[in-house]
């Protein structure tokens, strides 16, 4: 999401708005960005490749904190395991007003540096987070790179977040 499809070139951080809350054409707060990075090792190399998943991570710092009640940061999980069940909310393509929620899908299992999940994605959720439910409180285990599709099955991958979070928060 921080790169143009059409040159490659990565966006600035004027180019982005944060809208919390965002539905329905208003959101709870709203804020400029400061700064914005991808993870050092991800390099774009189009959306027809899924070789930039595992390095698929960026960081955005707001231009100014939100200190709203009702506006708090989700955790992040650990890397799910296979047969973990999931949720992701996304702003897909057809329905950018208003995010949608996707319950029933789990994590078909691990690759090289990405998960594989079984949650149905499309163009526009890029970027979404996927949760994880624990004790009824949702932590961010990954997040939407691609779609794809293995063994006839449409299927979304995510990074692996654990190490490479942590070098990109290093980095940042």
């Amino acid at each position: 999401c921080l790169f143009s499809k059409d040159t490659g070139q990565a966006y600035g951080p004027q180019d982005f708005k944060f809208l919390a809350g965002w539905r329905n054409g208003s959101a709870i707060a709203y804020r400029g960005v400061r700064k914005v990075m991808a993870h050092p090792s991800y390099v774009y190399v189009g959306p027809e490749s899924v070789d930039g998943v595992p390095y698929d991570l960026a960081l955005v710092q707001l231009d100014m904190p939100i200190r709203l009640a009702s506006v708090t940061p989700f955790a992040i999980g650990p890397d799910p395991a296979t047969d973990d069940r999931v949720e992701v909310v996304s702003y897909a393509y057809d329905r950018a007003e208003a995010p949608s929620l996707q319950k029933s899908c789990h994590v078909v299992g691990p690759q090289p540096g990405m998960t594989v999940f079984s949650c149905s994605v499309d163009f526009g959720s890029s970027g979404a987070p996927i949760f994880r439910v624990v004790g009824g409180v949702p932590e961010i285990v990954s997040v939407v790179s691609a779609k794809a599709e293995v063994d006839g099955a449409l299927v979304s991958l995510g990074a692996q977040m654990s190490v490479p979070l942590d070098e990109l928060r290093a980095a940042f």
